[in-house]
């Protein structure tokens, strides 16, 4: 019988994926990743993922379910490659998408090495996406959920072949309403749980107040400039803006002014017209290439420049070790720090970290 590692995050999704695998004759073993307490982050419980109130929850399915449960301090790894990484992306003036970095440090590395430690064949997420095996190519395949408005394809792009060969979605072919059904259907008690909405370790979406607790540092203001240079008035401090940003600025114009780029060598944010923030190519680094193994000659491509962003058509192929993408169609707030994935129908192509329009 095969052994099945169940990454338990005590939400309704990865607590019916566990179900769905046991039904399906797996030995499963619940598992949940540790990453700090509620109290340390200044949370409420609603707003959590994986701190101890999720790992009662979780504890509660894996006893309902005959199953052994596991709790996994992963915490330090959780702070150096995660939280980390956020402090470091903004103070680059990039914005970060931390969860693409919890799923490629920690739900698919940490726990993929765990699993090995543990003589498992499979880590087990509760993700709605799909893998499948293509016999001609003989490559593993990332695909999109049957639930379009919950697929979470985008955020696993960074998946390896070895990765894709060792886990399984068993909710890629449901949608979020047959998932909570099945959840009450078995009484289990988080059926209604709320999702997870915010950043887990930031409070109440305050970026700038979690960036300045974590890091110990003060961001100084500094000036905005307008797109050619001219001085318009005081920013409070680079970390509280992001491109397309619009609301929070407090400058008084005769017309709407958006947030262009941020210039950290000189501490400035530029601003502009809405007209400014489109551009129709993009450069990407720390390419993952999933469906196919190069991409030296243009593909046709449909892109996705951030999480909830609808799919463009595009050109994509690799230069130099970058990824390069040209849009059929300029692109508003194509922004550092964010990942653009391309598809092909329903398949995955590949990814990358945006570095410049």
């Amino acid at each position: 019988m095969e052994k099945a590692m169940i990454a338990m995050s005590g939400g309704v999704d990865s607590s019916v994926a566990a179900l769905l695998m046991q039904q399906a004759g797996y030995e499963c073993v619940g598992a949940t990743m540790q990453l700090f307490h509620n109290e340390d982050a200044g949370i409420s419980k609603e707003k959590t993922c994986c701190s101890l109130d999720d790992v009662q929850d979780a504890k509660l399915v894996c006893a309902r379910l005959g199953m052994l449960h596991y709790v996994f301090n992963f915490s330090e790894r959780f702070r150096q490659d995660v939280m980390q990484r956020f402090a470091d992306c903004y103070a680059c003036g990039a914005t970060p998408n931390p969860c693409i970095d919890c799923n490629r440090y920690l739900k698919f590395d940490a726990m993929v090495q765990r699993m090995v430690e543990m003589e498992f064949d499979y880590v087990v997420t509760g993700h709605y996406a799909r893998v499948e095996f293509d016999e001609t190519s003989g490559r593993y395949l990332l695909k999109k959920a049957k639930d379009a408005s919950k697929d979470q394809s985008y955020v696993l792009y960074s998946l390896t072949q070895e990765q894709l060969r060792h886990v399984r979605f068993p909710l890629g072919g449901y949608t979020k309403q047959e998932i909570r059904e099945i959840a009450a259907q078995n009484g289990f008690l988080n059926a209604h749980k709320k999702d997870s909405q915010d950043i887990c370790f930031v409070p109440d979406g305050d970026y700038a107040g979690f960036l300045e607790r974590f890091t110990g540092q003060t961001y100084p203001a500094g000036d905005f400039v307008s797109t050619d240079g001219t001085v318009l008035g005081r920013h409070r401090g680079i970390i509280h803006y992001t491109i397309g940003q619009r609301k929070g600025l407090g400058i008084a114009a005769g017309h709407p002014l958006y947030v262009c780029g941020i210039d950290t060598t000189e501490n400035r944010v530029v601003l502009g017209e809405n007209s400014d923030l489109f551009s129709d190519t993009l450069t990407a680094g720390d390419v993952n290439l999933i469906s196919v193994p190069s991409l030296d000659e243009p593909m046709r491509v449909a892109a996705k420049i951030r999480y909830r962003h609808p799919e463009q058509p595009a050109l994509a192929w690799m230069e130099d070790g970058l990824l390069r993408v040209k849009f059929d169609a300029p692109q508003r707030a194509i922004t550092r720090g964010q990942s653009v994935v391309l598809y092909q129908g329903e398949t995955v192509v590949g990814g990358g970290t945006i570095l410049s329009k």
